[in-house]
């Protein structure tokens, strides 16, 4: 068995209730290393013949929560989520830092594979005596908070019970589902810690699906062993020494972005993507540092940036909310592009998405859609039942209820923004072209809130476009298109983002701990390449309601191809010619052909030739 992994995954048929342990060959393991390369390859393996006609939604599809091999060794351990995504018809890997990842390992496991639907709502239970389904009646419906305190109470009791002389257990990790999840909202997140979320990829909606709250471990065991032990403690200072000195992000963390991307950058979302500028000082890190801030460093297991923070609000309307800081993405997704201004208001809404398990980037997304189409007197009041004005943040708590409860619009804005478009381009009679300009998503997936028109954030003219994960801000395609040892690695090896050190440190960290001849230049050439081909054939499968056109679909929103109205950037947007210029080019560094479509030789090389018969239809 390679270093870094237990060497176990429990595969779970809910439809059956049967478990069993299952394990990978170490040449999989050597191919695809685990977390989301892992997750492709097996939804590959179990539906990829059949891919087209599985319904995301359905008993078929299989959600699956992995950890990789420098989880909780590396700094920063996350869990990653997977399946086919009710949003793509893709799959995504999407990621949060959570002890429930450490928990999970310790239990002597690397995943959990779920299939089939539960009768019942359940929840499963991961100890080192392997997995349980319990009954989950007493959780359904309730939110995040809600969830948490039951679920630790709960599994507290049944611990002690089996093991009365372990003394007081601590409480246990869990990933669960809030109100969004069970009803299906296909840009419901998988839920961890309060205000952690694997956001991206409709993941919260498949758990729904299956009728399964929460997946909860607790495990007593030792993090798995690696290959070079000495080495790993060499590398393992070497990278905290590094992340103990980035002061300002230790302190601030994504917290001050809210003021500075719009005002410096030009490229914030303000009112569903109409603006990206804005000079709202008020909406700044300082007054949510001064007024709300109670606990500076909120640090995951082994993880020294520990760039959370904790706000709760103690007095007013909103008195006794708490969330994160929040961090940039729900500033700004539940903050400005819903025209919030200010940071109690947008604490209350951050506090809303989180507690109702919606997707802090995919729900407000939708959120400003249906504003947006309000504002143009596409939709009406009677759609919503009461005025969904910019910055009324009464309004846009009603509305994420709506849509987590599906009710009214909700029910319509529940299939996420792109499908939303659809829904109502044939309810209101109005041509799909003229309404999905104010969809702000790449390949049904809402993009994260960084814009690409300003050319000063990280994001340039392809990296939505080009993304086999759509819009999700974390796996965008560089500027280097060979570059594959970003997300891709990080995702797969599972460790946070944040937590980077310098690449060839990282790839070094990976071989001391698996013992594979791994390297930066062979994930570049050959790894990363894989994983991405292989996500980019399950996309251009999709299916069943919706399947992407090669080309015309790998492209921006059309919003990004407006110029920005204000601000020191004003005319300036996304060039398409340059976009479809290098398209081509990134293509061709692929290996794949000018519609994007992975050629035979490539195949062959990637050892992805099971996968020719499939590819071969759409090239002709």
């Amino acid at each position: 068995m390679p270093g870094g992994y237990a060497g176990k995954y429990l595969d779970i048929d809910l439809s059956k209730n049967k478990i069993k342990e299952i394990t990978f060959e170490d040449k999989i393991l050597q191919q695809y290393f685990g977390g989301r390369g892992l997750a492709t390859k097996i939804l590959w393996d179990r539906l990829g013949k059949k891919w087209r006609e599985i319904d995301p939604l359905g008993p078929e599809n299989l959600f699956l929560a992995l950890t990789g091999p420098m989880t909780g060794i590396y700094p920063g351990g996350r869990i990653m989520c997977s399946g086919k995504s009710p949003l793509s018809n893709g799959t995504v890997g999407s990621t949060a830092s959570t002890e429930f990842a450490v928990e999970l390992r310790m239990a002597g496991y690397d995943g959990v594979i779920v299939s089939g639907k539960s009768d019942e709502p359940v929840y499963i239970l991961v100890t080192d005596e392997g997995g349980e389904i319990l009954p989950a009646k007493n959780i359904w419906g309730k939110i995040g908070e809600e969830t948490i305190i039951t679920l630790n109470k709960e599994v507290g009791a049944i611990l002690s019970k089996k093991k009365p002389n372990i003394g007081l257990w601590k409480e246990p990790g869990s990933i669960y589902i809030g109100p969004a999840g069970e009803n299906m909202v296909r840009t419901a997140a998988v839920m961890t810690k309060l205000c952690h979320a694997c956001g991206y990829g409709g993941y919260g909606a498949v758990m729904g699906s299956k009728n399964l709250k929460s997946i909860v471990a607790k495990g007593r065991g030792m993090i798995p062993k690696v290959d070079a032990p000495e080495s790993v403690k060499l590398l393992w200072k070497e990278v905290h020494k590094g992340l103990i000195n980035r002061g300002s992000f230790r302190r601030q963390g994504t917290g001050y972005g809210g003021y500075a991307t719009g005002a410096n950058s030009s490229s914030e979302p303000v009112r569903n993507w109409q603006e990206e500028w804005h000079d709202e000082k008020q909406f700044g890190g300082p007054y949510f540092e001064t007024r709300f801030w109670v606990k500076k460093k909120w640090a995951d297991f082994n993880c020294t940036v520990n760039c959370m923070k904790v706000s709760c609000i103690k007095s007013g309307k909103w008195k006794g909310d708490i969330t994160d800081l929040p961090d940039y993405e729900l500033q700004a997704y539940c903050g400005t592009n819903l025209g919030i201004f200010d940071p109690a208001d947008n604490i209350h809404i951050s506090t809303v998405i989180d507690n109702l398990g919606h997707s802090g980037i995919n729900g407000p997304n939708s959120m400003a859609f249906a504003a947006e189409l309000y504002q143009r007197g596409i939709l009406k009041e009677s759609d919503f039942g009461f005025k969904p004005i910019w910055g009324d943040a009464e309004a846009m708590d009603k509305l994420a209820w709506l849509i987590a409860k599906r009710e009214k619009i909700g029910d319509v804005l529940a299939e996420g923004t792109y499908r939303a478009a659809i829904k109502i381009s044939e309810i209101k009679n109005i041509d799909f072209e003229e309404l999905v300009k104010y969809a702000v998503t790449v390949k049904g997936i809402e993009v994260g809130a960084h814009g690409t028109r300003s050319g000063l954030d990280y994001t340039k003219d392809i990296s939505y476009a080009a993304s086999v994960q759509g819009g999700d801000h974390t796996s965008t395609v560089s500027d280097g298109f060979t570059d594959m040892s970003g997300a891709p690695f990080s995702d797969s090896a599972v460790f946070c983002n944040f937590c980077g050190s310098s690449v060839s440190i990282q790839f070094d960290f990976a071989k001391a701990v698996t013992g594979f001849p791994i390297s930066l230049e062979g994930w570049r050439k050959e790894t990363g390449p894989r994983i991405v081909t292989l996500q980019r054939i399950l996309l251009l499968l999709g299916g069943p309601d919706i399947i992407w056109e090669p080309l015309k679909d790998d492209d921006n929103p059309p919003r990004f191809y407006e110029p920005l109205p204000s601000g020191p950037k004003k005319g300036m947007k996304t060039d398409k010619q340059v976009v479809e210029s290098r398209m081509q080019t990134y293509f061709q560094t692929l290996g794949w052909d000018n519609k994007g479509i992975p050629t035979r030789d490539t195949l062959k090389k990637l050892d992805l030739s099971d996968a020719e018969t499939l590819m071969k239809k759409l090239r002709e």
